[in-house]
């Protein structure tokens, strides 16, 4: 898959934070995709009809970006993109709830990209979390990432020390990464904006091409975790690693297997 989409080059098209901005199209150039950051709701459905995938991100929202969200997620399901939304520090104040449950009402989501804190507050699990961090919890994150993925029809991608991906039927679990990629600001947000970029070229299911692409990346993670153990150095040796990296673990295409899946 990452060969076809460096042939390809995918345009994803980035409503995202400005945190994180730079490090989110830096890192989609280095993967091969096209990214196109643009956030007023003036040119919001022109952008997501020249795009081949739609990165919604709510790290820093207010009412302008929600109504360009809006905007840009009508026209990519029109048009029949996929569109992958961030929910950043959803249980962090009432307004980004409330935008979250708007976006996943009005828009057709593909993927909900999250940690564990972010989709407790979706679901009104009780959790502690912690600002913008994934917090702590007793509740079962796969039980409820299937409870979302079913409600909204969706698939749910809740990364953390081991990342889980479910359709609301079945959960794939992904135990690579290095606690390293919690050190960088905008390594989720760069995540979420990837798996858009696999499934704008992706032939298959979009469980499998979800899998693949949080696979891939936490790939990369362990290989610049060998070059750089320091926040700094760590994140320019993930972006080289991203350009760099051909394919899943041990350089095999990623696929769902009987053995590595639970079915409910």
């Amino acid at each position: 898959m990452i060969a076809s989409l460096r042939t390809k080059q995918p345009v994803v098209h980035c409503i995202t934070n400005h945190v994180v901005s730079n490090f989110q199209a830096n890192g989609l150039l280095a993967l091969g995709a096209s990214p196109i950051m643009g956030d007023a709701p003036e040119e919001a459905e022109e952008l997501a009809l020249l795009a081949d995938a739609l990165s919604l991100n709510i790290g820093t929202l207010n009412k302008v970006t929600l109504n360009s969200m809006i905007v840009a997620g009508k026209t990519a399901n029109s048009k029949g993109i996929p569109v992958v939304l961030d929910p950043v520090g959803a249980g962090a104040t009432s307004f980004r709830l409330t935008a979250i449950h708007q976006l996943l009402e009005e828009v057709d989501i593909t993927v909900l990209r999250c940690n564990a804190g972010e989709l407790a507050a979706i679901a009104g699990a009780d959790w502690q979390a912690k600002g913008v961090d994934a917090g702590q919890g007793n509740v079962d994150v796969n039980e409820m990432a299937l409870q979302i993925a079913r409600k909204y029809k969706l698939i749910v991608a809740v990364t953390g020390e081991t990342d889980i991906v479910t359709n609301g039927e079945a959960i794939e679990k992904i135990p690579y990464g290095t606690p390293l990629m919690s050190s960088v600001t905008g390594m989720g947000c760069l995540l979420s904006s990837v798996v858009a970029a696999f499934l704008a070229v992706s032939l298959v299911e979009p469980m499998v091409a979800t899998t693949e692409a949080l696979r891939f990346y936490a790939l990369c993670g362990e290989k610049a975790s060998e070059i750089s153990q320091r926040p700094g150095s760590f994140q320019f040796a993930f972006l080289d690693e991203l350009a760099s990296t051909e394919q899943g673990i041990d350089n095999e295409p990623i696929r769902l297997e009987e053995d590595v899946i639970w079915k409910l």
